[in-house]
């Protein structure tokens, strides 16, 4: 299929210039706009599912063959209907969550002008979490999200977590996937300490 432009939108014939020229690219330039509109609204959507524990929000964001890798921050690679309950076990130890996403690079794929189907966003965390207890544990680090367009509008469609760096209590995972980190998140629930 050619590039989806915005609902209205006309195409121009080959050749044409001049003005028509130029309010097509308007359009197009719109529904760039929009695309990436939609594109950081699943992002903030991501945080806060995570943060308000709707993990049927957050299932929702993702497509159906999503996949999601928390190994960075010691937690699982998985689909992400596995991972989400994965995550929503994990976070029963932390009732209080604040994911903040910052510094977000979005990439949409260009079709020769035109924004095409799929999309890459870079985009750094800062998830202050607290326990039940009181204690407080902060990490820091980077999400790369794919995305793409669907029939019911933008997804996601892969995610990758690598944490940078933590402060605060965070008993070491046993038997936990991380990379190099002792977050915790590979562990079950009761010995999680990462973000999600």
């Amino acid at each position: 299929p050619g590039p989806r432009v915005s609902p209205g939108a006309r195409l121009l014939a080959p050749g044409r210039g001049g003005a028509d020229t130029e309010a097509m690219t308007q359009r197009v330039d719109l529904a760039t706009v929009l695309d990436r509109l939609a594109i950081d609204d699943l992002i903030s959507g991501y945080a806060a599912a995570v943060d308000d524990g709707d993990w049927a929000a957050f299932r929702a964001l993702f497509t159906e063959d999503a996949r999601i890798d928390y190994r960075g921050a010691g937690g699982i690679a998985a689909p992400a209907a596995e991972a989400a309950a994965w995550v929503a076990r994990a976070m029963t130890l932390f009732p209080v969550r604040q994911h903040l996403i910052v510094n977000r690079r979005l990439r949409l794929q260009d079709l020769g002008g035109y924004p095409g189907d799929s999309a890459e966003v870079r985009a750094d965390y800062l998830n202050p979490m607290g326990r039940a207890s009181g204690d407080t544990h902060v990490s820091g680090g980077r999400y790369a999200f794919g995305a793409v367009r669907t029939d019911a509008g933008w997804r996601l469609s892969s995610l990758v977590i690598e944490e940078k760096w933590r402060q605060g209590p965070g008993p070491r995972a046993e038997g936990g996937q991380g990379g190099g980190t002792d977050s915790g998140l590979g562990a079950e629930p009761r010995e999680a300490a990462g973000g999600g």
